[in-house]
């Protein structure tokens, strides 16, 4: 029930921001909307709501987390735009299985994504009994799990913890 409070107020935070007319109407389906999103998915939204009480964990996804995303999304980006625009179309793809240490499911959700978001690579499943992500590379540097793992995931993994685990 309190996930469900939780989302309903974070989905009505958003339709606002998003919406940004405030009137009667757009509020009143606002409500209705949120409701309903937390109706059905509220149970999937949160498990720990404890840990939204932690202001550390806002500072470290906006001065950390976000940067850290933004930076590695662009040098991905230059990466694949070079590998496109050149002639040879130099790439080394394969599947790399690589470890995490993150134990939430949120966690491992945004490492998940994050890795997807970043051009070049993409999760494509989370073992989360064995602490293990298989990632799609668009040019694989290293075939051993902790090479592999060094070079995928780290850049991520320690913020991650911090803000989810």
């Amino acid at each position: 029930m309190k996930s469900r409070i939780i989302l309903f107020l974070v989905a009505l935070l958003v339709w606002s921001l998003l919406s940004w007319v405030p009137d009667w109407q757009h509020l009143l389906v606002g409500i209705f909307v949120a409701w309903f999103v937390a109706f059905i998915t509220g149970d999937l939204f949160i498990r720990r709501a404890h840990v939204l009480k932690h202001f550390s964990r806002y500072w470290y996804f906006v001065s950390l987390y976000l940067p850290t995303f933004l930076w590695e999304c662009l040098k991905a980006n230059l990466d694949v735009a070079f590998r496109v625009l050149h002639p040879n179309l130099p790439i080394n793809p394969g599947i790399v299985k690589v470890n995490t240490s993150l134990k939430s499911d949120t966690a491992l959700t945004f490492l998940a994504n994050s890795i997807t978001l970043t051009p070049g690579t993409l999760t494509v499943d989370i073992d989360k009994d064995n602490n293990v992500l298989y990632v799609h590379w668009i040019d694989v540097q290293a075939k051993d799990v902790e090479s592999a793992t060094k070079i995928v995931v780290e850049r991520f993994e320690n913020i991650l913890r911090r803000i989810f685990d």
